[in-house]
């Protein structure tokens, strides 16, 4: 991609995400965030429309009438985007390739985030980390973030989320917000990193995947590459059992997925490359702004 082309690349994903960060995630983001950038200062009486959220049961108690805990905003809050550039991201059969997807995700996320004048970061990963570009505030580092996320180029193209996750729980000291985004084709077991990095910060996971990941139709003999190992592999097609046993891995890797985000306490939500994902990460943003 000559850098004409990057550019344009660039201001597309700008004029589309800044719009849906601007008019449809901004309210979103910050209902899902609040409290998560704040540090408690005191008590008071409880008062009619206060959020039973905050009522700080201990004193309630002692006092035999309702308090609800008081919040200062601290001065900023710290997001982390954890993108997955593994050999992976490059396929796309029913979309957009998943790489273009992920990158308007996490655009849009970054353009949500300075709008709540938030800091933000990237941990480019394969299975090692790629590039890590520290947490600031402002456009022009946004700018530099979605260009690096269009543009950069891993030097391995495997996968591993475990690798990722410690990373950020040992580089990122204060607690922060982070976004896992991948399409989590991954053979580690990274549950205690996992669950490890949301007791120290605030996780959630977005995957990004191809519908041609999950099944594959009846097309006759075909000749698949595996992107992550370079292997080339022919498949019958036309086999009912071969497309049972494609189907079956996918079936077990969404298992392991939900498994290890649900026992880690990590909100999850699942985008094709040709569905809109502005849905999925409403819910996913309404999901947290609940708890």
């Amino acid at each position: 991609m000559d850098a004409n082309d990057l550019l344009k690349k660039i201001r597309k994903i700008e004029i589309k995400t800044r719009g849906l960060s601007q008019n449809i995630f901004a309210g979103e983001y910050h209902s899902a965030f609040k409290g998560r950038g704040m540090i408690f200062s005191e008590v008071r009486e409880y008062q009619p429309g206060d959020d039973i959220r905050d009522i700080d049961w201990n004193v309630t108690a002692r006092h035999n009438k309702p308090y609800v805990k008081v919040y200062e905003e601290e001065r900023e809050l710290t997001v982390m985007l954890l993108v997955d550039v593994s050999g992976s991201r490059n396929f796309g059969a029913c979309g957009e390739l998943k790489k273009e997807r992920m990158a308007e995700i996490a655009a849009t996320l970054a353009f949500s985030s300075i709008q709540n004048n938030d800091k933000v970061g990237v941990i480019f990963f394969s299975d090692k980390i790629e590039k890590f570009i520290p947490p600031k505030k402002g456009k022009k580092h946004i700018l530099l973030i979605i260009r690096e996320i269009i543009s950069f180029e891993p030097e391995s193209t495997g996968t591993n989320i475990d690798v990722a996750l410690q990373f950020m729980t040992n580089a990122i000291k204060k607690r922060c917000s982070a976004f896992l985004i991948s399409d989590f084709i991954d053979d580690h077991d990274y549950f205690k990193s996992m669950s490890i990095a949301n007791r120290k910060h605030d996780l959630a996971s977005i995957q990004v995947y191809d519908k041609r990941d999950a099944e594959i139709p009846n097309v006759g003999l075909v000749r698949v590459k595996d992107l992550e190992t370079g292997r080339d592999l022919w498949l019958d097609t036309s086999s009912s059992s071969t497309r049972k046993a494609y189907a079956k891995a996918w079936y077990d890797r969404q298992q392991k997925l939900t498994s290890i985000t649900t026992r880690s306490g990590v909100d999850l939500a699942s985008v094709t490359t040709d569905e809109d994902y502005v849905k999925a990460l409403l819910g996913l943003f309404r999901r947290r702004g609940a708890k």
